[in-house]
């Protein structure tokens, strides 16, 4: 990819999103919209929210005011556990519609896969197939699907997911999870891209951003810590989807172009794995200690 342009990803449907998302995880609703608003201004044309997060209506917002054009701008989301199930998904599919104010959304994911009730997630994702196939969705994918998880759905899907969404940064890379997903002609999109995560985990190795390996690297191309790390994802072909909601660090955070990482400074990174993750164990997860009902509006 050239080093002066955030590139464009094409999915296993053809559908094609950039690579450099914005992400609104943990952003309270009344700071979205202006959180939104200066990615927007700063380039990024890639949204992702989710049910969970409750500030769908908010990103929604944002774009209306931005004055872009609803097709430049490409939005994902994601249905949460509590609306797996063929019926529920698909009424999650218009709650969601209706927060973001659009008729079509570019990209709908399951946000975990529900281990203990995995029919559940079955049928969640049968629902996916059927709004892709009616047009009212242009892409369908999972989040944190290990291994198993996407071989046991694949056991009887009809659509190969386009992404799987997963926690992935230099201290936690979940090879594993990227293979099985290039096996499958899956995109890996990553999740806390920049460790953010584990900025407070205590025991280990603190933060990515005070890490020796990454500062080095980020100092001989005079960029930061944190552009090393959305480098690095783009650069070895992955989605990522880094958040903030301080404006200067948007654009920072954007600034990914200019520079290469050469195959030396790319594997110093890859060796920075702990193999510790940050989020929760996707195994762990059930409706008893995840579940939350999603409103209406």
């Amino acid at each position: 990819m050239s080093v002066n342009a955030i590139p464009n990803l094409t999915l296993n449907n053809g559908v094609v999103l950039p690579a450099l998302g914005f992400g609104v995880f943990q952003t309270p609703p009344d700071e979205t919209i202006d959180a939104v608003a200066a990615a927007l201004r700063t380039g990024y044309r890639h949204i992702d929210t989710a049910a969970a997060y409750g500030n769908e209506r908010e990103v929604g917002e944002a774009i209306r005011r931005s004055g872009l054009d609803r097709a430049d701008i490409f939005v994902e989301t994601k249905v949460w556990i509590s609306d797996y199930g063929y019926d529920a998904t698909l009424h999650a599919f218009d709650k969601s519609a209706a927060k973001l104010g659009v008729e079509q959304l570019d990209l709908l994911i399951l946000h975990q896969p529900l281990p203990t009730r995995f029919d559940l997630t079955v049928e969640a994702y049968r629902a996916l197939e059927t709004l892709l196939a009616d047009g009212r969705v242009r892409a369908i994918g999972v989040s944190n699907f290990m291994p198993g998880h996407l071989d046991e759905l694949l056991g009887s899907a009809s659509v190969v997911p386009a992404v799987n969404q997963v926690e992935v940064h230099p201290y936690f890379r979940q090879s594993d999870v990227i293979a099985a997903d290039d096996e499958h002609g899956i995109l890996t999109q990553a999740w806390s891209p920049i460790g953010g995560i584990t900025y407070y985990r205590e025991g280990y190795r603190g933060s990515t951003l005070d890490d020796p390996t990454l500062l080095g690297i980020a100092r001989a191309h005079g960029v930061t810590a944190a552009r090393v790390m959305l480098r690095w994802h783009l650069q070895q072909g992955r989605s990522a989807i880094p958040k903030s909601v301080n404006a200067p660090r948007i654009a920072e955070n954007f600034a990914v172009t200019g520079f290469e990482l050469d195959e030396s400074e790319l594997a110093a990174i890859d060796a920075l794995d702990t193999g510790v993750r940050g989020g929760p164990e996707p195994a762990d997860v059930t409706l008893d200690r995840f579940g939350i009902a999603i409103p209406e509006a």
